[in-house]
């Protein structure tokens, strides 16, 4: 995915924002939400069959006023009649769907294992689900990795362990809102900002373990109470590893002492929205000269990388203080620091004391888990992540037929016409704009379901007897893939979510929309239901996807992917302004996340944009839907709601959701989204279509009096 690919993030997983969560979920409105028994689930609890969501107007409830909180008035019986379950942190009118989704893929799973037609997947299902194998294991797959950071020398020889690290622990090579989640830093080919045209290699802030920077950095008692018990939780895993309590606790000082130091010199997550903050292009002199310490020709072999014409480091202040780091502390430090990295990014795949521990600190502590997912899931998940393409063309034979596909195609045009239109109409943009922005979306790429054509894994190796092991060849492979594309011309056909994945994209580079199969399905889209209802949950979804081609980041790339300003400066002016009212609107108090977390509205601007704006295209798109077929908005339908009623109630039904205080408070800190409640009430606030729809009157909740409007 591009450095700023605008995801939906309809079910955020929580490995996504803490990446070492035993894939233990958040939402099930995606992805980026235990245990039915302890270790991991019975065959009988997998074979449940999942219960899809489907919208039903007449889960409002009507004792409530939509004027003062339309979220409750829509959410509120489903909410009381679907608590969370206690494996998981958040639970959606959408958790059903990937439920229902995993539960298919595990079904391909258990085939493959039994047959020889799909050897990778199977035999991959097979090491992941042999429970007692891994559990006689123990920490022995990780001794040969153990020993070779044991034998260091000198720290002149961490720069191929670095590399080594970077093939065995996914991550590498995926930019992050915070950080690249991996080892030292993240490396990469990606699209160049200047000449999207071509993939350079890109070198990223890394090196923590906690979801960003201000979890070691903030200084309220909630925050120092968490890490204090990340300390206490690194002392544990190196105790599982075989140390001493004495060794365990001055460890777990080191590796917090490192990893504090690399938070105070990365970018801030704000900053680092902006695409030009980023953007530092050197030569491979110039990054030598950056950090001496790191052996860059060396790396570059060991990784297998290609020569890139320029290198863009993300952020030069930080790789200077990792060099100062590397000089100041001895190389035993980076010893304890790299032992903790292999433990760490192996514990979801090791035995139960080291997979419970690393889920009651950073699935139970940091997000709020009661219980450990059932190890299907699991197993499922990691499978999606591993050899997602091979397992998508099953799922998309089984979930997705052509008419829907057929369906969401002409959706996906009518939503981008109505934002032709939009544009045309705008008072405050020049024709000048106008007439690139036009061009822009007319260059916008349509990706709906599944590639066009399927990755190839026949050089992974996959057994059957070492999940750790299928883990590592799986992220070797992926990185590598990755790398090799340094010097060479993108591939546009390329996707970076898997089909099954329920939830959706924007690339700025590439300029596509993306849809993958697995949100193709209801709550979201049901080819049951009326174009009210459709346009209402998976149109606001597309809507908001091509918006991000505009928002305040998107904005920035033209229509081929290059980083270049195309707008004139009073017509940029003008946007900023209105941007402006979009992120002090979304500056608040979040209560359910505990006293004194405040969302800062900079962070989430391009997903509120895309939310304000993509609802407008959506409805804008049923509305001329509705003329072709002689109808109205304000027509009603036979469960006496009128079109525009169905229409919001059925967006706010999609995003209908409990979440547990301690994610709340996580997703605030790192997420560049908000808070379901937010994504309903902030949105429709700004709207007078909903006022009309409901009759809401000035000085009511509903009515925003300095309502915000971009697209």
């Amino acid at each position: 995915m591009s450095r700023y690919s605008a995801a939906l993030v309809l079910c955020l997983s929580v490995s996504a924002i803490a990446p070492n969560m035993s894939a233990q979920s958040l939402p099930a409105r995606t992805s980026r939400p235990k245990a039915l028994v302890a270790a991991g689930g019975s065959p009988a609890d997998a074979a449940k069959e999942p219960k899809l969501e489907h919208f039903d107007s007449n889960l409002v409830d009507k004792s409530l006023d939509p004027c003062a909180d339309f979220y409750k008035y829509s959410c509120s019986k489903w909410l009381t009649e679907n608590p969370i379950p206690p494996d998981q942190v958040y639970w959606s009118t959408g958790s059903g769907l990937e439920l229902w989704n995993e539960n298919l893929l595990r079904e391909t799973l258990e085939a493959a294992s039994k047959n020889a037609d799909q050897p990778k997947i199977g035999d991959y299902w097979a090491a992941c689900m042999d429970e007692s194998g891994i559990e006689a294991a123990g920490l022995k797959p990780l001794q040969p990795e153990l020993g070779l950071i044991a034998a260091l020398q000198s720290k002149k020889e961490i720069t191929l362990e670095i590399a080594r690290l970077h093939h065995l622990f996914p991550g590498t090579w995926q930019y992050g809102d915070n950080q690249t989640d991996t080892s030292f830093f993240g490396f990469t080919g990606q699209q160049d900002y200047d000449d999207a045209s071509m993939v350079v290699a890109q070198i990223d802030q890394g090196g923590l373990s906690l979801p960003n920077r201000d979890y070691y950095l903030k200084t309220d008692e909630k925050s120092k109470e968490l890490l204090t018990k990340y300390r206490t939780h690194i002392q544990k895993m190196f105790v599982l590893a075989g140390e001493s309590e004495a060794q365990a606790a001055s460890d777990a000082g080191t590796v917090i002492e490192l990893e504090t130091a690399m938070a105070q010199a990365q970018m801030d997550n704000i900053k680092r929205r902006d695409p030009k903050n980023v953007n530092h292009k050197m030569t491979l002199a110039q990054v030598r000269e950056l950090t001496p310490s790191i052996d860059w020709d060396a790396y570059l072999k060991a990784v297998k990388a290609p020569a890139s014409d320029h290198y863009i480091v993300t952020s030069p202040d930080f790789f200077r203080a990792e060099e100062k780091l590397l000089n100041q502390h001895p190389l035993a430090h980076w010893q304890t620091y790299m032992r903790w990295q292999v433990i760490h990014y192996s514990a979801p795949y090791l035995n139960k004391a080291v997979v419970d521990e690393n889920f009651d600190f950073f699935a139970r502590t940091l997000a709020g888990a009661e219980q450990q997912q059932p190890r299907w899931r699991r197993c499922v998940r990691a499978a999606d992540r591993d050899l997602g393409e091979a397992l998508g063309q099953a799922y998309v034979d089984r979930a997705f037929p052509p008419e829907s596909k057929a369906r969401t195609i002409q959706m996906v045009h009518s939503i981008e016409t109505a934002l032709g239109s939009d544009i045309e109409s705008l008072s405050w943009m020049s024709p000048a704009t106008k007439e690139q922005a036009v061009n822009k979306l007319k260059g916008i790429e349509d990706k709906i379901g599944y590639p066009s054509h399927w990755r190839n894994y026949s050089s992974v190796k996959i057994v059957r007897d070492s999940y750790v092991n299928n883990v590592a060849a799986a992220t070797s492979f992926e990185f590598e893939r990755w790398v090799a594309k340094v010097g060479k011309p993108v591939d546009r056909a390329e996707w970076t979510m898997t089909p099954p994945t329920i939830n959706a994209y924007y690339d700025p580079q590439l300029n596509t929309i993306n849809f993958p199969a697995g949100i193709l399905q209801p709550p979201f889209f049901d080819p049951t239901k009326d174009d009210a209802v459709n346009y209402g949950a998976i149109g606001m979804v597309i809507g908001h996807e091509i918006i991000h081609g505009f928002d305040d980041q998107g904005r920035k790339f033209d229509a081929h992917g290059n980083l270049r300003d195309w707008w004139t400066a009073d017509d940029g002016k003008q946007y900023d302004e209105r941007g402006k009212c979009i992120s002090d609107e979304y500056t608040q108090d979040v209560p359910d996340a505990g006293p004194g977390v405040k969302q800062n509205g900079l962070l989430t601007q391009g997903e509120d944009t895309a939310d304000n704006g993509g609802i407008h295209l959506a409805l804008n798109a049923l509305e001329a839907s509705l003329k072709q077929q002689g109808k109205s908005l304000d027509d009603k339908g036979s469960d006496g709601w009128t079109y525009r009623q169905r229409f919001f109630l059925s967006n706010a039904y999609s995003w209908c959701a409990n979440v547990r205080p301690e994610v709340t408070r996580l997703i605030v800190t790192t997420d560049p989204h908000s808070m379901p409640i937010f994504r309903i009430d902030n949105v429709i606030s700004n709207m007078s279509e909903f006022q009309q729809a409901f009759g809401c009157k000035a000085g009511q909740p509903m009515v925003r009096a300095n309502a915000c409007r971009v697209w």
